[in-house]
């Protein structure tokens, strides 16, 4: 079984502070009123230079403006467009490849066939023409 013991700090073992009508602890009900946030960021303005501070900067000083859950559905909207910009260009460029290599290995040789089969052609047209010639004279 476990068993626990309050151990006191020593400055409260010495003077116990007073507490005001709500339990709360003060040492005096005048401190209470005067009392400000010294070391708050907001009263720390001096130190932010706005004219030096990029747009970047800016935008990501916004994020806290927006509630979790908004910025988890953004982040995540943003990566499935991000992941399927990416696929569509890996598949374009993979297309793109496949149809230049193969227009390379089928279209070539078939350019260089047809062409071959023209000359054959037109040596046959001109020997057809040279032998009427000679058989016309």
């Amino acid at each position: 079984m476990v068993k626990l013991q309050e151990v006191e700090d020593e400055h409260f073992v010495n003077e116990k502070p007073s507490t005001t009508k709500d339990n709360t602890l003060l040492a005096t009900d005048d401190e209470d009123e005067d009392y400000t946030d010294t070391e708050s960021e907001i009263s720390n303005d001096s130190d932010i230079d706005v004219e030096s501070e990029t747009l970047m900067e800016r935008i990501s000083a916004l994020k806290d403006v927006i509630p979790p859950g908004a910025r988890r559905q953004i982040t995540s909207t943003v990566s499935t467009l991000a992941s399927f910009t990416k696929s569509s260009v890996m598949f374009g460029g993979r297309s793109l490849w496949i149809l230049s290599t193969s227009a390379f290995l089928l279209g070539v040789p078939w350019a260089l066939a047809y062409a071959e089969e023209e000359q054959y052609i037109q040596l046959e047209r001109e020997q057809g023409m040279i032998k009427g010639a000679n058989e016309v004279g």
